[in-house]
């Protein structure tokens, strides 16, 4: 099915075809085109800062940016599925055009700029989905002309974290100017100590997303940070602005690259963290990953679980299943009785900073 509709799409808009996805996804219709997942494979069961996940595939952020079609992507046999990033207010983002498919890198370069619904819009489709099944996190943003970003923070945690599985601080969007300072040492300490006071007493876990592209003593002192604030694992890692060999016409657009090329600097990325916290916390590594076989070295590499997006836009919703059946095969072709029993096989651990 979605190789005969893989060309009509390609000639709309990336924008444009995106928000016809997600349209047709909200009806029964579109819903009934929608490949039904096959039965999870036992081996693929696993545990991620105590959420029980059937398998560790994840859809990360930015595909379905207002918890609107959660369930949906359930649907597709993902483990957990990641909506947002939600800002406090409603914005519109950046200017259009600010989506562009690198078709021949297959590679997408975005600069939304948190586009949003805001947190009222998102708090009613969370509502709406309480009691039924699946892992549905929820991403956080900050609105562009906010003076206290770290507070929108906190306040997005407070209305969402209720509805949510688990939450994610987004603080590596390059589409918003200066939001990833709030990487740096003593912004990110009080950042997480404010969300982790605001979060309470409430189960649910939190998760910060960082950037892959970290000056050298970044690394340390983000781990650091984490490790000290009591954040329950790291996103590694968001969308790159660094530009590897590109052949795509678009190349030079500006915004955050994700897809094939971000996969050896996102390898690198969760193989430096993985050393730098000595497996003291978990991770979740995205950027690249199209294949079981990629999921399978990011485990091995010390990821708990995987997120994808950008290869959806070229390999389809199909591609779930895909990764799921090669990656349970290549757990069984060397030995492993479990996703977490492969966790960090393939990194030499070291002390956490």
């Amino acid at each position: 099915m979605f190789a005969a509709l893989k060309p009509l799409l390609f000639a709309l808009d990336p924008e444009a075809a995106h928000n016809l996805t997600l349209a047709a996804l909200k009806t029964g219709q579109g819903l009934s085109l929608l490949p039904r997942a096959p039965a999870e494979d036992p081996i693929l069961a696993t545990e991620l800062a105590g959420l029980r996940l059937p398998n560790p595939i994840g859809l990360a952020a930015g595909f379905d940016k207002d918890a609107e079609v959660p369930d949906a992507m359930l649907r597709l046999g993902f483990g957990f599925v990641e909506c947002g990033s939600v800002c406090p207010r409603p914005q519109p983002g950046n200017p259009k055009p600010r989506l562009f498919r690198l078709v021949e890198d297959e590679a997408v370069i975005n600069r939304f700029g948190f586009n949003s619904k805001g947190v009222e819009f998102a708090h009613a489709r969370l509502a709406a989905r309480a009691g039924k099944p699946g892992i549905v996190g929820i991403n956080l943003g900050a609105n562009k002309d906010s003076e206290d970003r770290t507070g929108d923070y906190v306040s997005g945690l407070r209305a969402l974290a209720p509805l949510a599985s688990y939450v994610t601080v987004n603080i590596s969007s390059p589409n918003t100017p200066g939001l990833r300072s709030l990487q740096d040492g003593a912004a990110l300490a009080d950042l997480i100590a404010r969300v982790m006071a605001a979060r309470g007493r409430l189960e649910v876990p939190l998760f910060v997303k960082v950037a892959p592209d970290q000056g050298e003593d970044d690394w340390a002192t983000i781990a650091r940070a984490s490790i000290d604030g009591g954040v329950d694992g790291l996103i590694v890692s968001n969308t790159t602005v660094s530009r590897p060999a590109l052949a795509s016409r678009h190349a030079g657009e500006t915004g955050g690259l994700s897809g094939k090329p971000l996969k050896p600097l996102a390898l690198a990325a969760l193989k430096r963290f993985r050393a730098e916290t000595g497996g003291a916390l978990p991770l979740i590594a995205v950027g690249g990953i199209a294949s079981g076989q990629d999921a399978y070295a990011r485990i091995r590499a010390g990821a708990s679980a995987v997120q994808l997006y950008s290869a959806l836009v070229y390999h389809g919703p199909g591609l779930v299943t895909r990764i799921k059946a090669e990656l349970a095969a290549l757990l069984r072709r060397d030995g492993f009785a479990s996703v977490a029993a492969a966790v960090g096989t393939g990194a030499a651990a070291t002390p956490a900073v």
